[in-house]
């Protein structure tokens, strides 16, 4: 009897593992989430506040038997590794951070509000409308957009880098594409999913 139980264990065991590691997948919800966060502070210009910490739910009783604290032990793990998350704040996105909300409140906010500049579909910026710049300020607006552009890129890679998944690059821009749209003030232009410029 006492073989029985230890075999159903371990295939238990055996399952329950299986299911945590083969589970690897883009968290679409978590990265959303926190590239809204992302977003809101380089768009409101606001201090980056700290991130918010979940308190642990309460332990739930545990049976006295061998088996059932086995899978009391097991299970949460289960649940832990299955939890979306995503990694987005590191030294490098700290400072990418830093540099675009300066140049949004420098520079790039006013050419928004002008319809001068736009986000496009894939997570940049685009100069939309050179006829809004004055000629002596366009190589500057281009030079801002480029240095923008060089920000954005090594963003979405830093974040795909950081979560070890770096094949995730096109779903993190993707993610923040769609964020900055949303995010855009009443007035802003941006690209649809066919690159034609509107108008929120």
């Amino acid at each position: 009897m006492r073989k029985l139980v230890y075999g159903l264990l371990t295939m238990l065991v055996v399952a329950l593992v299986g299911c945590v590691t083969i589970n690897v997948y883009f968290p679409e919800a978590a990265a959303q989430k926190a590239a809204d966060q992302f977003i809101g502070t380089v768009l409101d210009s606001a201090p980056e506040s700290s991130p918010k910490t979940e308190q642990p739910a309460a332990p739930a009783k545990k049976d006295s038997q061998p088996s059932a604290m086995l899978l009391d032990l097991l299970i949460p793990a289960a649940y832990a590794a299955d939890a979306p998350n995503i990694r987005i704040q590191t030294a490098t996105t700290e400072a990418i951070q830093g540099r675009m909300q300066e140049r949004f409140r420098s520079t790039l906010a006013p050419l928004f509000d002008s319809g001068a500049i736009g986000f496009t579909q894939d997570g940049l910026v685009a100069v939309r409308d050179a006829a809004k710049l004055p000629l002596d300020q366009r190589a500057g607006v281009n030079a801002a957009v480029a240095d923008e552009n060089r920000d954005r890129n090594a963003l979405y890679r830093e974040v795909a880098n950081a979560n070890n998944h770096p094949e995730w690059e096109s779903q993190i821009r993707s993610t923040f594409a769609k964020g900055w749209i949303e995010r855009a003030r009443a007035g802003w232009y941006y690209q649809d999913s066919s690159g034609v410029w509107k108008q929120k």
